[in-house]
Order: structure tokens, then sequence, then C-alpha cells
């Protein structure tokens, strides 16, 4: 990885256990729509993270959670990044931990190398070119146990294997795949999953204080409260599809984004969709006021150069004042940010678009607004794929002030798919890409 983050520096306690991290730091070495025209955007600053042992990163937060990292580096911070406060510093969080996939007998297995890994929110600091690790917490069950990143129900979510994809491992009922992050004025955190899809409200300390899930998801088995207070039709989200981005808006409203239109009626429906949908939840009614049908524009002006439409996310949504927002359209190698607003008269939470009997469903409409749906307008403000600069699979983009925006990109902890990830001794064959922070300087303030 990249030796650019180097020297010593001070590094905090662990918020979550007091664990000074030190040990830590001396392991890092160093079209449809309409809009600003992208070419005047610029990058103005490049940082990226050193080399850092995730079996070190891990154990130091929580001893003896990590056994065996198999050569993995700390990477995967990039599934958000949201201003700390300070000058150049952030919260980032994990994703589920390194995961990739290898066929066996013609289907896809999901593996998790480094099962033990319990996924952490990651406070950073951009100095220079480098990206300094000054502070972590793990995210634990209420009694303050560890949990996984690993697949909470059989029959439900992707079966977790072994690295090499041969031996099945347990499922977890704890287990997130966590993505979008904010923090709240009282120091607690709000984070959204994949897996359930799932809002997920934790302390200060990492501690998960509330999970709340779609109605009818049936987890049992959970160290931590589970409550089913999202719509049902959320269930039909596709796998590894689930939540992703995440905003909070000035009132405290907090808006989730589902990273791909629901398989509603089915599989084939939801690959063929462009249409996926936003929720607006109330912390302090504990519920769901809102939801949003969102449009994505053609996968060929996401990105030129596919022609898969089941390849377009949203993975980050940002507040930028009053009900607007930034949301991310992209694929793995191409993203563009549009600005929207959340109009009352666009709310379609509890209608038919809600009901598993609808026929056509929302997903299966060719053009939902001709079809009476209020569909969310939406302005160009940025395309980050004809930028120079700019890295693929950007999962996190935060506000740095009223013309820059900081984005982060998921390396995936250098792992990639297929039984060639890993050697002859089951060490990790890193693919080089760097976990970085990119700061995007826009040609007009938002």
């Amino acid at each position: 990885m990249s030796p650019h983050a180097t020297g010593r520096r001070r590094v905090h306690r662990s918020v979550a256990t007091g664990v000074p991290l030190a040990v830590v730091a001396a392991l890092l070495t160093a079209a449809p729509a309409t809009g600003a025209p992208s070419e005047d955007a610029r990058v103005i600053r490049t940082a990226t993270l050193g080399d850092m042992s995730l079996g070190a990163f891990s154990n130091a937060l929580l001893p003896g959670t990590v056994a065996d990292d198999r050569g993995v580096d700390l990477g995967g911070i990039g599934s958000d990044i949201y201003p700390a406060g300070r000058k150049g510093e952030f919260w980032t969080v994990t994703d589920r931990g390194p995961n990739g996939q290898i066929k066996v007998d013609g289907k896809n297995r999901r593996t998790f190398p480094v099962p033990g890994f319990d996924p952490a929110i990651v406070r950073i600091r951009v100095c220079g070119d480098s990206v300094r690790v000054l502070d972590a917490t793990p995210i634990t069950t209420s009694s303050g146990k560890p949990l996984t990143g690993l697949s909470n129900q059989e029959g439900r979510d992707e079966a977790p294997y072994s690295y090499d994809a041969r031996t099945p491992l347990s499922y977890d009922p704890n287990g997130l795949d966590t993505e979008g992050l904010v923090r709240a004025e009282d120091g607690s955190f709000w984070l959204v999953d994949e897996y359930g899809p799932s809002l997920v409200h934790v302390s200060a300390r990492g501690k998960v204080l509330t999970r709340y899930v779609p109605e009818g998801r049936n987890l049992t088995g959970a160290d931590y409260p589970v409550v089913e207070a999202l719509p049902s039709v959320l269930l039909h989200r596709k796998i590894n599809r689930g939540f992703e981005g995440l905003a909070l808006l000035p009132g405290g409203d907090l808006v989730m984004a589902v990273q791909s239109p629901l398989s509603l009626p089915d599989k084939g429906a939801g690959e063929a969709s462009r249409t996926t949908r936003l929720l607006r939840f109330s912390p302090k009614k504990k519920a769901v006021t809102a939801e949003y049908a969102y449009r994505f524009d053609a996968v060929n002006v996401v990105d030129p150069g596919e022609d898969d439409t089941s390849e377009l996310k949203i993975s980050s949504v940002v507040a930028v004042g009053g009900d607007r927002l930034l949301v991310e359209e992209r694929t793995d190698k191409a993203a563009r940010l549009q600005l929207v607003r959340l109009d009352r008269g666009a709310n379609i939470l509890g209608g038919a678009w809600d009901d598993d009997a609808t026929s056509p469903s929302l997903e299966q409409l060719d053009d939902p607004a001709a079809a009476g749906v209020p569909v969310l307008a939406k302005r160009l403000v940025v395309d980050l794929g004809t930028v120079a600069g700019v890295p693929g699979k950007i999962e996190g983009v935060a506000r740095v002030d009223r013309d820059t925006l900081a984005l982060i990109n998921d390396n995936d902890f250098g792992m990639t798919d297929g039984a060639e990830a890993f050697d002859a001794q089951g060490r990790l064959v890193d693919s080089g890409i760097e976990t970085s922070v990119v700061y995007v300087r826009l040609p007009r303030g938002l």
C-alpha cells in the first residue's frame, strides 16, 4: 500500500475501550439532468491511508477478535465519511469486513477471510497527502460483546464461507454490514446496514442501542433491541443492496437511501429498474414519516462504458441545507452527484407502491411520472467520472465548505473476487487499491 503516511504522531485512545491506539499507529506507514459543467470541477487534494495490519488494529480495540488476518491491511473505511467538527477531521465507518466471492459448482459463495472482524467507526485526519487514524470505536452489542459482519439469517442472507469458499461459517444475528454514518448532537451515531436493511442507533461508546428493521423481518437471537419500524416492502431489497446512504437533516430527521431498486415483484424486475427509494425517519417519533421515489439516469449516462442497468447504485446522500440533499448515483467506475429537494407532495409512504400486490410495481414502471408517481426532481451538480484524479468506487461524500466536497473510496480491504485473491499459503494477494480521501472543488457553491 501507499508509502505516504509516515512518521509518528499522537493517536487518541479508543472511545469504546480505553485501549491506546499507539500500538496501531506505530504500524502505520506512512445528461437527462442538467447542471454545472463538471470540467470546471477539480481535485485540490488527495490523501492516502498507509499500511496497517487489520489484526493489530482490531485486537487493539477488542483483544482476541482476530486470530489470523491473512495478511489483510486495514481498509474498507470508505463506506461513508462525515465531518468530525475540526478542520480535516472526519468520522468514517468500515463495512462488514473483508469479503469476496468465489464460484463453486457454478454458483458464487460469499467468503469472509477474517470472520472475527468487528465493524468499527474510525476517526481520521487528513494531513497533507496522508490519512491518519486518530481514534477507533468498535461496534458492539448492547451488553458490550463483539459483533461481526457475518450474514444474519439462513435463507435470507448469503451463506458465509471461509476465505477459500470451502468451509461454511456460522450465521450471526448480531452481524451488521454497516454503510452510511452520521453523528447526532448528543454524540451518538446513526448507521445504516445492508442486511436488514436496517437503521442502527449506536451510543458514543459503540454499543448498539436499537436496530430498526422492516416489519415482518423476524430477526431473533440478537443481543440488542430489534424494532420492526420500517415498511415491510423493504424486505424485497436486493441481496447486498440494502441501505447504503444516510443523511442528517438540520431538524434532526434522517434520510436513508435504498442502494438499488427493490426486487419487486421479482429479481428480474429489480435488475431492470431505474427507480429506487429514499425514506425519511424521525428519531423523535421512532418512525418513518415519508418515502420518496428516486429515478436513476440511464446507466450509460452515469457511466458511458457500462450497459448493465443493475450496476446503478446510490452510495451516499448528504444534507446541504433545508430539505435539500446531494445524492450520489454511481457504478463501480463512475459517479454523478445530483441535487434534490424532499418535496412534501412527493411522499408515497403507505400508498399503493408499498403494497406487494400492486401490479405493475413501482420498480416495473418504465415512466413512473407518467403513471402519476411524484418522482423527485433533480439537478446535476458534478459528474465525478469526468474529474481527473477521482478514484473508482466512491462510497462516501462529505461537505467541507460551500464549494468543496471530501470523497472517500471503498478499497474492499485490498480484496478481489475469485480463488486467486489468496496465495497457496492463504495470504492475501493485495489489489494495490488504496483508501484515499479526495477533496473536490466545485465550480460554484451549493
